[in-house]
């Protein structure tokens, strides 16, 4: 027995691999194996414990670690006691680091108790010591193998192995694997979809949705206590909608019901930086769950939020049709060509596939004849829409606006429980200033806040029951898939935006026949069977 006494961490570790549930190396039955340990050993005193749960060994930027690091250079402890090596670290290198150079440098004694290991008694550089280093080493890589092997096995599935269901999903109760939407976050989701495809920029998004008292993703997963990242902006107190985040909803396909997988990863068991990988890794899994918006919607805001960045070469505009004239024989999307004949310029669209490429298509199609039939087909459905307003408003319109009425209501009583929720922190203010718990100061900063706030919502309340109650009276938008072609009555002339606002595509039969699909074609058509009136009538009138 040594005559020197011992200052001793117990140092206990747990990983996300290990069995929480088991014995053998759960945080409890650790620590009972250490103090048996320390309490036969009489030239030992324990006099503190570090704890680093659900934590990699592989790595050693862990915080109890660190703690333990710390009191040892400031000389508060002299021996570290593990129940065995791999519960001080799996990495080879590292661990063998620390027992060979660092813990002696420091006269520090380290004990492995299961590996009976003690270098009071042997070197670190014994052959037994550098044997389980290896093996703790391949077994974290072995564990990671599997790991990635099995997570990759459900993404192909299309199984969602996220740790955050983003903003408007939640983890199914049936299936934790499966997405399934929330009604309430779902109901913004649309909203922003609805308003960007009635041409309000993101920003303009961003505050209205503010203004109503629209809790941010992030506030609302914190205020439910739903899953949420950590670490950088997610830490960010009072989150509010900004452009960003309007932006990252617009340009995520989970919202269509399509699962977009393994964008980000590691480079391997070791290295825990996360980096982004090429979109051939990606995994994507069509129609994994319920989608929020339609992919006719998802994609017409995608092209509208591109309007003003994809500009002809050398040019400040887009051209009129491009991406929306398709081939009417390959399927492909057809390209503007400028000719010039005798100092005069001939605009032209064309099949780039070609018939080289066996695509026997009609040749080219002129700009002008093209605008000017597109004028006229826009002008004529329009017109037909605006003769089925009235009698929809009659049939459908009630039951329109009673889902509308709901879908404020439902806002409207959020915002009261927030509401409920700050009046409650603020009467509890003056006697946690009394009882010692908030400063004076603290108390006028909190009291100014909750009460700003409270006038905040208190306004978003009034409003939204000024639309509830217009919605109820029949006041309100009814079908707004009409209004968004009503707005362009009167029209002339066409440019991009309204192009890409009322077309979903043109197909070119031949030079003189083109087949138009109009934005909401489903729902029109819907519309005319409901009256009992036929596309082909409608077209003929």
């Amino acid at each position: 027995m040594s005559e020197t006494k011992y200052f001793a961490t117990k140092y206990i570790r747990l990983s996300y691999a290990d069995d929480k549930d088991g014995e053998s190396n759960s945080v409890e039955n650790q620590r009972k194996i250490l103090d048996s340990f320390i309490s036969s050993q009489p030239d030992i005193e324990a006099v503190s414990e570090k704890v680093d749960d659900g934590v990699s060994g592989v790595i050693f930027d862990r915080k109890a670690f660190k703690e333990m690091m710390v009191d040892i250079e400031a000389g508060v402890i002299n021996c570290v006691i593990v129940k065995d090596l791999s519960r001080f670290g799996r990495d080879y290198i590292e661990t063998g680091r620390y027992l060979r150079r660092i813990l002696p440098a420091y006269g520090v004694r380290f004990i492995a108790l299961n590996d009976n290991i003690d270098t009071l008694r042997d070197s670190a550089d014994d052959l037994v010591v550098s044997v389980k280093s290896i093996i703790n080493d391949a077994y974290s890589r072995d564990i990671s193998i599997k790991t990635r092997s099995a997570l990759n096995i459900k993404r192909v599935n299309g199984d969602y192995v996220g740790a955050c269901p983003i903003y408007g999903y939640r983890r199914s109760d049936e299936n934790k694997n499966r997405l399934e939407i929330d009604d309430y976050p779902a109901s913004i989701v649309r909203d922003i979809f609805r308003m960007k495809i009635d041409g309000m920029s993101a920003l303009k998004i961003s505050e209205t949705l503010n203004a109503r008292g629209v809790l941010s993703p992030m506030a609302y997963k914190r205020d439910r206590g739903l899953p949420h990242p950590t670490g950088g902006f997610a830490d960010t107190p009072e989150t509010k909608w900004s452009a960003t985040a309007i932006f990252r909803i617009l340009n995520d396909e989970t919202y269509m019901g399509t699962l977009v997988q393994g964008k980000q990863g590691t480079f391997n068991y070791k290295i825990k930086d996360v980096v982004d990988r090429p979109e051939s890794e990606w995994q994507r899994t069509e129609n994994a769950h319920d989608h929020i918006v339609t992919s006719q919607d998802f994609d017409l805001a995608q092209r509208i939020m591109q309007l003003d960045t994809r500009t002809a070469p050398g040019g400040s505009k887009v051209y009129l049709f491009s991406g929306i004239i398709i081939c009417g024989c390959c399927g492909g999307r057809m390209t503007r060509k400028t000719n010039r004949y005798k100092g005069k310029e001939y605009l032209y669209y064309y099949c780039p596939t070609g018939k080289k490429n066996g695509c026997a298509g009609a040749a080219m199609v002129k700009e002008s004849d093209l605008i000017e039939c597109a004028l006229e087909s826009v002008k004529a459905h329009i017109s037909g829409i605006a003769s089925l307003e009235s009698v929809l408003a009659v049939s459908d319109g009630r039951k329109a606006a009673l889902a509308l009425a709901k879908q404020l209501q439902e806002q409207i009583d959020d915002n009261e429980n927030q509401l409920a929720k700050i009046s409650g922190f603020k009467s509890s203010l003056y006697e946690n200033m009394v009882s010692g718990l908030l400063t004076k100061d603290d108390y006028k900063t909190l009291k100014t806040k909750y009460t700003a706030d409270e006038a905040r919502l208190r306004d978003a309340i009034a409003t939204l029951e000024a639309e509830r109650d217009n919605a109820m009276e029949g006041r309100a938008e009814r079908l707004r898939w009409m209004e968004h072609f009503q707005k362009f009555e009167g029209l002339n002339e066409l440019d991009r935006r309204t192009v890409v606002n009322l077309i979903r595509s043109i197909r070119v039969i031949s030079k003189t026949e083109l087949d138009f699909t109009f934005n909401y074609q489903a729902e029109y058509e819907q519309a005319l069977s409901l009256l009992g009136i036929s596309k082909s009538t409608q077209e003929v009138a």
